[in-house]
C-alpha cells in the first residue's frame, strides 16, 4: 500500500466522520435549518424546475426545429455585420420572460445553430435583464428613470461583454467562421 496516494482518501473519511460525529442534532435551531433547507430544495424542484426550466427547454427545442440554421447564421454568424448581430442579440431578450438560468438552454440553442460566441453571449447577458416583466417591475418599483437606465445599461453591457468574449475566443471563432463559409 502506498500511503502517499491513500492519505487524501483517509483524511476525507476522517473529516466526514468528525463532521457527522459533532453534528448538533439536539439543537432545535439546527434541526429547523435542516428542515428549511430541504423544504427550499423541494420548492425549487417543484416550482422553478417545472415552471421555468422545462418550458425553456421546449423553447430551445422550438428554436432548433423551426428557426433555420441559415437564418441564425445570417443574423448572428461570422458573415453577419457586427452592429446588426450585436444589436439584435442584445435586444431580442425583451420578448422573452426568462430568468438567468432559463436563458441558458436558449443560449445553447442559438450557439449550436451557428451563432457566434459574441452575439450569443450578448443574448445570454441581456435576456434576463431586459425582459418586459423585469423592465416594468423596475420602472414601477424604482421609478421610470431607473427602468430606462436598466434597459440602456443592459444593452450596453451585453454588447461590451459579447465583444470581449469574441475577442478572447477569436481563434475558435475564426475556425467556426471558416467552417460556416464552407457550408452550402
Amino acid at each position: 500500500m502506498n500511503w502517499k496516494s491513500e492519505y487524501k482518501a483517509l483524511l476525507w473519511m476522517v473529516g466526514l466522520f468528525v463532521f457527522a460525529f459533532f453534528l448538533p442534532m439536539g439543537n432545535a435551531q439546527f434541526r429547523q435549518s435542516v428542515f428549511d433547507a430541504l423544504a427550499l430544495t423541494k420548492w425549487y424542484a417543484q416550482e422553478h424546475v417545472l415552471l421555468c426550466l422545462v418550458p425553456a427547454f421546449f423553447i430551445a427545442g422550438t428554436i432548433a426545429v423551426f428557426i433555420s440554421q441559415a437564418s441564425v447564421i445570417k443574423y448572428f454568424g461570422a458573415g453577419a455585420k457586427k452592429w446588426i448581430s450585436y444589436a439584435v442579440a442584445s435586444v431580442s431578450g425583451s420578448i422573452l420572460a426568462v430568468c438567468s438560468c432559463t436563458v441558458l438552454p436558449l443560449f445553447s440553442g442559438i450557439h449550436k445553430r451557428g451563432a457566434g460566441l459574441g452575439p450569443a453571449i450578448a443574448f445570454l447577458y441581456s435576456g434576463p435583464a431586459i425582459n418586459i416583466l423585469a423592465i416594468i417591475l423596475t420602472a414601477r418599483v424604482l421609478g421610470m428613470r431607473l427602468g430606462i437606465a436598466r434597459v440602456i445599461g443592459a444593452v450596453v453591457f451585453a454588447v461590451a461583454i459579447g465583444l470581449l468574449m469574441h475577442y478572447f475566443y477569436r481563434k475558435e471563432e475564426q475556425e467556426k467562421a471558416a467552417a460556416q463559409l464552407a457550408m452550402p
